[in-house]
């Protein structure tokens, strides 16, 4: 697969899938307590709905990856990447059941991926490939 032409765009497609992902974490509440009300709970699976989580993750993955790779700051290199951490510890935190985190434990790293995706794109980007290299 050719992805030359997403690399350019990585922080906005990472802005555009944590926006995404927040948008699924505050409405699941919503969709269970509508599903639990409506004469279809028990006849269909919200299968789908479960995995989108893990979808926003992936995709989110690979924009930090090209994000850290075109930026000029490496403090954004770390906090990019330690957002994306912070955000998969806790959705698979969520999933196993393993600790109880609030919901704030979700929507703090999404937030400052979605912040951080944006800044980079208009403070911190490599015209050429020397600026890469420097802070």
């Amino acid at each position: 697969m050719n992805f030359n032409g997403l690399i350019p765009r990585s922080d906005i497609i990472g802005a555009f899938a944590s926006v995404l992902c927040l948008i699924h974490c505050l409405t699941t509440p919503f969709l269970f307590i509508w599903y639990a009300g409506s004469n279809i709970a028990g006849k269909t699976n919200l299968w789908w709905w479960s995995i989108l989580d893990l979808i926003f993750l992936t995709i989110s993955l690979f924009a930090v990856y090209w994000s850290v790779k075109t930026t000029s700051k490496n403090w954004i290199r770390i906090i990019l990447w330690a957002s994306w951490i912070s955000l998969a510890l806790a959705i698979i935190n969520e999933k196993l059941s393993i600790v109880h985190l609030g919901e704030i434990a979700v929507y703090i790293p999404t937030i400052s991926l979605a912040f951080f995706h944006i800044y980079n794109k208009k403070y911190c980007k490599c015209n050429d490939e020397s600026c890469c290299l420097n802070e």
